[in-house]
């Protein structure tokens, strides 16, 4: 791409020197090559007749002609400045994807060092029980209340940071985010799911950290706290609303 980018820019740059503007008084131009004054006169290369020729001075706009000349040399400077900076940011995004391990999963940022977490397994405590959440497979539907948790009060994943970077590699087209966990009774409350009578309908209730999100990548995304957040037990997840495919990369954050 930036290979490509530069090719266009070096033939834009030589259409540029080939095609120069010398305008006429009278309010034409002839196209040439390049010109030069020599006392009352004015010698050009001809680009439609490939040959030297010359014109009086007088006939010739000099003034205009400099002026859209260095016009045309500040716009095509520019161009490349712009070029040069996107073929920079470009080259940045590969490295940085390069660094990245391949496949779903989510990884933690600290520093120049990216570590793989570990998903969390879920389960969903219903009246009537505990039983494993897996992604492809449905919640037992049990109107009322229910939760998913995962087990253990604290994360053994650890951040350093108030404001911890995540990459976060999808499988499909998912939402996805930061949310705080709630420790109780020897587990972490993910969300609380409410399964309405009759339609049961499942409305899921998150408490969410407010991220940026940024797109390094198809289904490839950097993902951190706006501000910073509390010491407690997050969770970087991915869901579907109202279907309750859930899954978890959980962390703690014990505070500086």
């Amino acid at each position: 791409m930036g290979f490509a980018r530069y090719l266009l820019f070096f033939l834009a740059l030589s259409a540029f020197a080939a095609n120069v503007k010398l305008f006429l008084k009278d309010g034409g131009y002839h196209l040439v090559r390049e010109y030069k004054v020599e006392a009352d006169r004015v010698r050009y290369y001809s680009i439609e007749r490939s040959d030297w020729e010359e014109i009086p001075l007088t006939l010739v706009d000099l003034k205009r002609t400099e002026t859209e000349t260095t016009q045309r040399q500040a716009a095509l400077a520019e161009e490349a400045k712009m070029i040069t900076a996107e073929d920079k940011a470009e080259r940045e995004r590969a490295n940085e994807v390069a660094k990245i391990p391949q496949g779903p999963g989510v990884h933690l940022v600290a520093g120049d060092k990216i570590t793989t977490l570990k998903q969390a397994e879920t389960e969903v405590h219903t009246n009537k029980g505990r039983s494993i959440l897996k992604a492809v497979a449905p919640i037992p539907i049990v109107t009322g209340k229910a939760t998913v948790e995962i087990k253990g009060e604290h994360s053994l994943n650890k951040v350093t940071s108030e404001r911890p970077e995540f990459y976060i590699s999808l499988a499909a087209e998912e939402r996805f985010g930061i949310i705080r966990l709630a420790p109780s009774k020897g587990v972490r409350i993910v969300e609380k799911l409410t399964i309405m009578p009759v339609t049961k309908e499942i409305i899921e209730e998150q408490d969410q950290v407010e991220i940026f999100r940024q797109q390094i990548d198809d289904g490839l995304y950097k993902i951190w706290p706006i501000k910073p957040i509390p010491p407690g037990e997050y969770a970087v997840v991915e869901y579907t609303d109202g279907k309750v495919n859930i899954q978890v990369w959980d962390f703690t954050w014990s505070g500086p």
